[in-house]
């Protein structure tokens, strides 16, 4: 996993590497630039007498574009380099290599924006970094509006101008690029709207930051990773049978909301549990088997209401603790008696749970409950049922993702996954990760459901309460990545997703 750091706290990694670790700026700027240079190349498939037009800032970030320049020229690109600032205000490490470009001959051109006649093969923006506050102005404002106005490929260098590297946020203008090259590390602008959307797809470049400068700022939030949900994900044994390979109990759906009770079972079993059993209201039974074949009903006696009660709770807490695993809440609906079921549930097992959808809308007033859970609990809430249970407003907890997330889950002591665009996850211990797979497409009724029974699978086969909502959120992204290339965004439904699981399974396996 790769920290996620605000601007403050990646300059102060510079600054710690320079002054304590006695790494010169200027090695660390050649390195930028260099990690820069590498996707050009690729972009390109080679520089020769490419057309590269590269906007530079004052500062650092200017610097990097001056030593990008460098070494695009030495490779005879052709390169027109546009300074927006005046010499007295380049920093010191920036105007050794703006001393460099000029002693080697490559074309600046101070203060003006080239014409439109000739479109170049490349743009790239080492306008401002990530010190950007509030509006752009002036003539940075002009010469952003100037590069979007192109149609050719645009890279950013660290972050685009014009995007708050802490929020994402942009408030007026801001570089649209095709490619951001970050240094070091991913910085949280760039992984939240609409910042995540004006970087396009986003490179981190390896500038020789020492490993142990990282450990000293003691991290707390992390970028999710292929590699890490590798090592998550648990391996069948060679004689294994259903029973040995994780149980699932679910208990959800009500009349009208079938769907989320089937979606939830059969994602359950594509992530791998062995046997799936589903609590379904005698009433709405002949609908559910008629679209499972695979999952076991318990039938349960609802008086033709269409929906379980607390009468349904002694015999459904013998059920749920002889199974590795439970979900509740998915399609339950929100009749009173339900309620009064699912605090008894909660207050009588203590299975590994993954608390979802009515089920937490049927908590709000009563989080209590979360704290005395006897086993590992997993809420999943989208931003409108996490301002339920939280009494916080929906908009200040999407502006305040990461911290609202890291109190609650201390606060509670369970792991919450806050579903969005990313999904966040935030553990007991105040680490919260971040989700780096999924796309818009997943935003479809159910999509959270089928989420629910893919980390249930995972608590089922032995896989412990945090690690399983990391490689749930990221397998769940990645199956909605894979759906999204058979039927694009606007045609992707949630039973897509479900039959996605198996590849994502195979796309992350341990060979």
């Amino acid at each position: 996993m790769q920290p996620v750091v605000t601007a403050k706290q990646m300059a102060d990694l510079d600054k710690s590497c320079i002054e304590h670790m006695h790494i010169p700026g200027l090695l660390l700027m050649e390195n930028a630039g260099l990690g820069v240079v590498r996707q050009v190349k690729k972009m390109l498939h080679g520089v020769k007498g490419k057309y590269i037009h590269i906007y530079c800032g004052p500062g650092n970030n200017g610097g990097d574009g001056f030593v990008i320049a460098r070494h695009l020229f030495n490779m005879m690109a052709i390169v027109h380099v546009h300074i927006l600032a005046s010499r007295e205000k380049i920093s010191s490490d920036a105007l050794i290599n703006l001393q460099i470009l000029e002693s080697i001959g490559v074309p600046l051109f101070w203060g003006q924006l080239p014409d439109s006649e000739r479109i170049p093969d490349l743009i790239i923006d080492a306008l401002l970094g990530t010190g950007v506050k509030g509006a752009l102005k002036g003539i940075i404002a002009t010469c952003v509006d100037h590069i979007n106005s192109y149609s050719c490929p645009v890279i950013a260098v660290d972050i685009p101008t014009g995007v708050n590297a802490d929020t994402g946020e942009v408030a007026g203008l801001a570089v649209q690029a095709d490619v951001t090259v970050t240094m070091a590390l991913p910085k949280k602008g760039l992984l939240f709207s609409p910042g995540r959307e004006y970087a396009g797809k986003l490179i981190v470049t390896d500038i020789s930051m020492p490993f142990m400068a990282i450990d000293k700022s003691n991290p707390q939030v992390w970028l999710i990773e292929r590699t890490d949900v590798r090592k998550m994900l648990p391996i069948r044994a060679a004689d294994a049978h259903k029973n040995k390979c994780g149980t699932v109990a679910v208990v959800a759906g009500s009349k009208g909301f079938t769907g989320a009770a089937c979606l939830t079972s059969l994602a359950v079993l594509r992530t791998g549990a062995g046997l799936c059993y589903l609590a379904v209201p005698k009433s709405l039974n002949s609908i559910v088997e008629s679209k499972l074949t695979e999952v076991i009903s318990w039938v349960v006696e609802d008086d033709d209401k269409g929906y379980l009660f607390a009468d349904n709770n002694g015999e459904l807490v013998k059920k749920i603790q002889q199974q590795s695993a439970v979900v509740i809440g998915p399609g339950l609906g929100q009749q009173p008696q339900t309620g009064e079921l699912v605090h008894a549930l909660l207050r009588g097992i203590e299975k590994p749970c993954v608390l979802d959808a009515d089920g937490l809308n049927l908590c709000a007033g009563q989080t209590r409950l979360f704290r005395e859970y006897r086993g590992d609990l997993i809420l999943t809430p989208h931003p409108g049922e996490f301002s339920r249970l939280t009494g916080l407003p929906a908009p200040e907890i999407v502006k305040n993702r990461l911290e609202v997330v890291r109190q609650y889950a201390q606060e509670w002591q369970v792991t919450i996954i806050l579903k969005g665009g990313p999904t966040i996850i935030g553990c007991r211990n105040g680490q919260v990760y971040i989700n780096s797979t999924g796309n818009a497409g997943m935003a479809t009724a159910g999509s959270g459901d089928v989420l629910s029974g893919m980390i249930a699978a995972l608590l089922a086969q032995g896989v412990p309460a945090e690690k399983a909502a990391i490689a749930g959120v990221y397998l769940h992204g990645l199956a909605g990545d894979i759906a999204k290339k058979n039927y694009g965004e606007m045609g992707l439904v949630a039973g897509d997703i479900v039959n996605a699981i198996p590849k994502a399974l195979l796309t992350c396996a341990r060979v």
